[in-house]
């Protein structure tokens, strides 16, 4: 599979409508296919079945090199696999990805990639880390977000392992540091991984939003406090509610695995 066959196989299926909405409302100026989703995993499933692992990451590199909205999703795609042996490679260039982030669509899609290659090996936890306080603020705003997109996985368990419990605490120290930092697409990443673990660890996420709640914007703790009944009018303090403050609907993480409006199902309907 060379890069002019997988973009003529994208190509096969381009929609002109679905192009002007999609990049209408992912605010995008590079080229939008108008390709589908269920298009993209199709094709990334075939690729991927024929591809050896080196294969598909020099196939990830070139479709992301093309900077094709569509294309930098399917790349993505590429590397989302649990089982790769060796994953050294992909794992390299996901991080490469990072510092280019600037849709929300292709940051998360990149990040599930990404959330593979951290539980196959936690140690780059390490790596992840760097990205927490990457400067300078606000122009390092996706990379610092993508520090929790691509930890969620660390929301999920009920009975998290010592090692996972270990690991959750520390990426809660990186959230508690972030919630000073009003952008809203910041705020609601804050808020969305403290919700995720609140599905699983209630007591937890209380604890934290009266520790560091009131330097949350309103709406972010509303969300984060959605599966346990915890308001802002909870807080020790009442939190500053901004003029402007809204919920940022168009950087939300992609937990529908979307790409465009007609496949673009809101976490908050």
């Amino acid at each position: 599979m060379t890069l002019d066959q997988a973009l003529d196989a994208m190509r096969a299926h381009i929609d002109p409508k679905r192009a002007v909405e999609s990049a209408a409302y992912h605010k995008q100026t590079r080229e939008v296919l108008g390709v589908s989703n269920p298009v993209l995993n199709d094709l990334t499933k075939a690729w991927r079945k024929d591809l050896s692992v080196d294969e598909r990451v020099a196939l990830a590199d070139a479709l992301w090199n093309t900077d094709i909205f569509e294309a930098r999703i399917a790349a993505a795609k590429l590397l989302t696999q649990a089982r790769m042996r060796p994953d050294e490679g992909a794992w390299e260039l996901i991080k490469s990805w990072v510092p280019q982030f600037d849709s929300w669509a292709i940051a998360d899609h990149a990040c599930m990639a990404g959330q593979k290659r951290l539980i196959a090996d936690s140690a780059r936890l390490d790596e992840v880390e760097a990205w927490v306080t990457a400067d300078p603020w606000p122009d390092t705003l996706w990379t610092r977000r993508a520090a929790l997109v691509i930890t969620l996985p660390w929301t999920k368990q009920n009975n998290p392992k010592p090692e996972e419990q270990e690991a959750r605490e520390r990426i809660l120290g990186w959230v508690a540091g972030m919630t000073s930092l009003k952008h809203g697409a910041m705020q609601k990443a804050v808020a969305w991984w403290l919700r995720d673990l609140s599905k699983h660890d209630a007591d937890r996420v209380r604890m934290f939003l009266m520790e560091h709640g009131n330097t949350m914007k309103a709406f972010a703790v509303k969300e984060a406090g959605r599966h346990i009944g915890f308001t802002p009018e909870d807080l020790p303090a009442p939190v500053v509610n901004d003029p402007d403050e809204e919920a940022v609907t168009d950087m939300s993480m992609a937990q529908t695995d979307t790409n465009g409006p007609a496949d673009h199902t809101s976490e908050e309907e």
